[in-house]
């Protein structure tokens, strides 16, 4: 196995990993609510009195970052991420992680981040079913996918 050094991000990954650590404990200390990007997007689809407002601005926020960070960063300083898949397929893994939320009661960042630092066993089981999910998927894709086109 070798490491692609040209797109290893460890200092990146690590102050992304601190910046939504914080933000998580930042919004359930302020508004006693997890921050899972499904629930509060689950909540506008069954919108209760009072309750649109901070999900709209959370998705308008989350929206408009990247073009702030843009417009405020050092050219250069990040490059466009590259996306090797047909559009298609990015709205089959959509959905799908859609329908995975769904059914395992949040998100990565709901159970995994949230849910985590808050001790729940039900977001240990879900933190590694959907690691586990992954890891297998990628040397399903990686390893048995590509040596079947070889053969």
């Amino acid at each position: 196995m070798a490491i692609d050094w040209a797109h290893f991000t460890p200092w990146a990954s690590l102050l992304g990993g601190i910046v939504l650590g914080l933000a998580s404990a930042i919004f359930i200390l302020f508004n006693g609510r997890i921050l899972g990007i499904s629930g509060i997007l689950g909540g506008l689809m069954s919108p209760r009195a009072g309750d649109i407002g901070w999900r709209v601005s959370f998705f308008l926020g989350m929206a408009a970052a990247p073009t702030v960070f843009a417009l405020l960063a050092p050219a250069g300083l990040l490059s466009a991420p590259r996306i090797d898949s047909s559009y298609g397929l990015i709205v089959v893994a959509g959905l799908l992680v859609g329908l995975g939320t769904r059914y395992g009661s949040g998100c990565t960042s709901g159970h995994g981040v949230c849910g985590l630092s808050r001790l729940s066993p039900r977001s240990l089981v879900a933190t590694l079913t959907f690691m586990g999910a992954g890891f297998a998927t990628v040397f399903v894709v990686r390893h048995l996918i590509v040596v079947r086109h070889l053969a």
